[in-house]
């Protein structure tokens, strides 16, 4: 034996790395005991009396009691607001508007951390998605409004742009503070005041984001926001001194908000349901688009409205995609969403969870094929394991219904004509996602699908300066970039 082989490290290699607990601190947020509601730049108590708690997904636990405001709340909110624009905020200089939306987004940078950890707490995904894209994307839209502020007759050449008024904005419970920042940022650099009534099951941030309006000096009642349950977000609707309503969320309720806005003459956008289809062709880069398709249906715990919730895999390369799609899958981790390793966090709601559950079991039961991997879920909390479906029909529930959480469908197709008509044979039109090296494909795809936003070899991009929105079911306007702008002013 030569002395070289005697030095040589004998030591077995490790067959798995185990990841140590690394939990985010809860001590960087101050929660209150009880939140009122923010009307006119103040806490009020609201006149509807009503109280609820907003509930750790994790474990279960009552974070804070939170207001539930009633019409009259509601009232006084768009009063509020339609005073704050009469009487200064319609006319001050786009300049100096600039200015506070240019505060808001360096103040959310600067208390970013804090924002991170309370919308893991409240809402249950993962701080890692908190912290590297709720935030800085949050911050980015008001810093690009920001820009706009004074520029709006650039944006819109040959025409005059005008505010609207009052904007009543009502927004979902899987990205809180992202959607109340695609909300507010628009409507303030157009020179709107607005109605803000967040989710009922996360309303923390929202609450926290009134502690940055006061930061930022913003005038009272320019920002005003009301939380509660449907009831409240119902009366924000009808009221007649609100000029613009945006609604993020289901396509139930965004038809019910049409129905009550038709002939109101107020504008109105809706971003609502989608199913999205995840396309692989056989010469895509397989073990990217493994990637993407992980990304596209579990992030956020599959809570996405533009989620690649159906797998549109080519015939030729099915077994491989699966078999490196399963083996992926077995290395994410549920768990704890403080936790800095944590993938997959927990379900929002039970009540999210027991539809999931019911959207899983039809699948079953239709006769679909369920891979779960093995993982171990806390006790307390509601959570549920990443899950695909092979031996999918175009029929089954799984295929056409938007089940909101972290379970993927897969089909096949031959051709790409095929994988058109099974993409676009669903009710919804948000997004897609095209995975091809052919350049001439993406663009022949990108022509042919119905969707509002399509991603090329990647998916769940967002910036910004590009509009988000989607056809059909999906509901009508875009949020993002200039097209943003639109909805909340009149032309002269």
């Amino acid at each position: 034996m030569t002395e070289i082989e005697k030095r040589q490290d004998r030591s077995p290699v490790p067959s798995a790395f185990d990841y140590a607990p690394a939990p985010e601190s809860r001590d960087v947020v101050a929660l209150e005991d009880r939140y009122g509601l923010f009307i006119g730049g103040e806490w009020v108590e609201p006149k509807s009396g009503e109280y609820q708690p907003t509930i750790s997904p994790a474990t279960e636990e009552p974070l804070a009691e939170v207001a539930y405001g009633g019409p009259e709340d509601v009232g006084l909110a768009v009063e509020s607001a339609s005073e704050a624009f009469e009487n200064g905020w319609s006319d001050i200089a786009p300049s100096e508007r600039a200015k506070y939306l240019y505060r808001i987004a360096r103040i959310l940078q600067e208390r970013s951390r804090e924002f991170a950890v309370l919308e893991s707490l409240d809402g249950g995904k993962p701080i890692r998605e908190s912290r590297d894209v709720d935030l800085p994307l949050s911050a980015a839209h008001f810093f690009y409004y920001a820009g706009w502020a004074d520029k709006l007759e650039y944006a819109f050449p040959n025409r005059k742009p005008k505010p609207l008024g009052v904007a009543g904005q009502i927004i979902p419970w899987n990205f809180p503070l992202l959607m109340l920042s695609w909300k507010i940022a628009p409507a303030l650099a157009a020179g709107n005041t607005v109605v803000l009534k967040p989710a009922e099951s996360t309303p923390l941030t929202a609450l926290l984001f009134c502690d940055v309006v006061r930061q930022a000096e913003l005038p009272p009642g320019v920002v005003n926001i009301v939380t509660g349950d449907g009831r409240a977000g119902a009366e924000l609707v009808k009221d007649s001194r609100v000029d613009k309503v945006a609604f993020t969320g289901s396509t139930e309720v965004g038809k019910e908000i049409q129905r009550a806005v038709a002939g109101t003459g107020k504008k109105l956008t809706l971003e609502l349901g989608g199913k999205a289809a995840n396309i692989i062709f056989d010469d895509a880069p397989l073990d990217q688009a493994v990637e993407g398709i992980i990304n596209g249906i579990y992030f956020n715990q599959g809570h996405v409205c533009c989620a690649g919730s159906r797998l549109l895999v080519q015939e030729s390369i099915y077994e491989q995609v699966i078999a490196k799609l399963k083996r992926r899958m077995g290395t994410l981790r549920v768990g704890d969403p403080l936790d800095k390793n944590t993938d997959i966090g927990a379900i929002n709601s039970k009540q999210q969870l027991e539809k999931i559950k019911e959207l899983v079991a039809a699948g079953e039961e239709e006769g679909a094929e369920i891979f779960q991997p093995p993982c171990r879920l806390p006790e307390k909390g509601w959570w549920f394991a990443p899950t695909v479906f092979t031996n999918v029909a175009q029929s089954y529930r799984i295929a056409q219904e938007e089940i909101f959480g972290p379970v993927l469908s897969v089909l096949t197709f031959r051709t790409p004509d095929e994988a058109v008509e099974k993409a676009n044979n669903t009710p919804y039109g948000l997004s897609a996602g095209v995975w091809t090296e052919k350049g001439s494909r993406i663009l022949s795809m990108s022509q042919r699908l119905r969707a509002g936003v399509i991603w090329a070899n990647t998916y769940n991009r967002f910036d910004p300066a590009s509009p988000f929105g989607g056809y059909k079911e999906s509901g009508f306007g875009r949020e993002g970039g200039r097209h943003g702008l639109e909805p909340y002013l009149r032309f002269e």
